[in-house]
């Protein structure tokens, strides 16, 4: 369903002379906040998003849609999460996993995806970046 009017974050964020990474103020839509600046003119911007939550486990996803209805950005993220201890009698839920993607498609009709996972072992979550010639499902 598409909103009366746009939302403020479907707007660009890039202005001639400014960096992304120079500003302070001005806060990133969400949808570019992984989006190399070297590939912010490559990708179709979206007008309008739909958006999707789950009520069971901490996920939600968001599809971003172009001027001809045809979707051009894509995201999700969840956690999975276990019961932990410290002592046997009290317990907590940590993350044990965690996901999240960000995609974007370019004007060449591939995507561009970017990836990042982190497990509970203790580790840094590592991103990368890479190219499907289908949405990310």
């Amino acid at each position: 369903m598409k909103p009366e009017t746009p939302s403020a974050t479907c707007s660009p964020a890039a202005k001639p002379g400014k960096s992304r990474k120079n500003r302070q103020v001005e806060r990133l839509p969400t949808w570019i906040s992984h989006l190399p600046d070297e590939w912010l003119d490559a990708v179709a911007p979206p007008l309008y998003f739909e958006q999707y939550s789950e009520y069971e486990i901490s996920a939600d996803r968001t599809v971003g849609y172009d001027a001809d209805d045809q979707a051009c950005f894509t995201a999700y993220r969840f956690e999975l999460t276990e019961l932990a201890s410290d002592d046997d009698e009290e317990f907590y839920e940590v993350v044990a996993y965690s996901e999240e993607l960000a995609a974007w498609r370019l004007r060449d009709e591939r995507w561009l995806v970017y990836r990042r996972s982190s497990a509970s072992d203790c580790r840094s979550p590592r991103g990368f970046y890479a190219f499907s010639q289908t949405m990310p499902r």
